[in-house]
């Protein structure tokens, strides 16, 4: 007989959503085990190897013991990066339970899956995402980093529609990045871009998970 479906986790647990559009609403986190990019400012180093193989059922389980004690009306998907799995089976048990779902995703990976809610934080140094996104995302989250340039904002802010936000995030909210954030939105309202704004990682400032 084959064996049960299965995804590699790192953790699941409750909190509140702590970057892009979302930011403050009470989450429940999914995060996946294992990346394709294994970006050096990654902050989730962690997820990058480690894990646990668990069933459907399994993670459906320890979702709904998180709702009892913090019934969150949101859950997040994230990784690593989540869509190197396979995420249908996991993504249908949970619309299953009424929940609305964002995935967090680098955006070089696409699933055909039924999602309220793609954040994409495309990275350097080529900046690729899937085509599919320019119609599904509904924010794209630009970390700061040292590679960051106003040519690269300005060509994706050219590949998505005014209505999708550019979120410029300080990497790990150093204030070098902070300063970095400030100088190119400044520079894009010079340049006439439209739906730019500066961010910080809320969950660090708060220091909780």
């Amino acid at each position: 007989m084959p064996l049960p479906h299965t995804l590699k986790i790192t953790e699941i647990f409750s909190s509140f959503q702590g970057e892009g559009l979302r930011q403050g609403e009470p989450t429940l986190f999914i995060r996946l085990t294992g990346c394709n990019l294994k970006c050096d400012f990654c902050d989730t180093k962690y997820a990058w190897k480690g894990g646990e193989h668990l069933r459907i059922d399994e993670i459906i389980k320890r979702v709904k013991k998180e709702q009892k004690e913090f019934p969150a009306p949101w859950v997040c998907i994230t990784g690593g990066e989540p869509l190197i799995q396979d995420l249908k089976a996991l993504t249908e048990e949970l619309k299953k339970m009424g929940m609305n779902i964002q995935i967090e995703t680098n955006a070089t990976q696409y699933q055909d899956l039924n999602v309220d809610w793609y954040t994409l934080s495309p990275k350097p140094p080529d900046y690729f995402f899937q085509p599919e996104y320019t119609k599904l995302a509904k924010e794209v989250k630009l970390v700061v980093t040292k590679e960051l340039t106003i040519e690269v904002i300005q060509r994706l802010r050219n590949e998505f529609s005014e209505k999708i936000p550019l979120i410029l995030q300080p990497e790990s909210n150093e204030k070098w990045s902070m300063d970095k954030g400030v100088m190119l939105l400044k520079e894009t309202l010079r340049m006439g871009f439209k739906n730019i704004r500066v961010s910080v990682q809320l969950h660090k400032i708060y220091e909780i998970k």
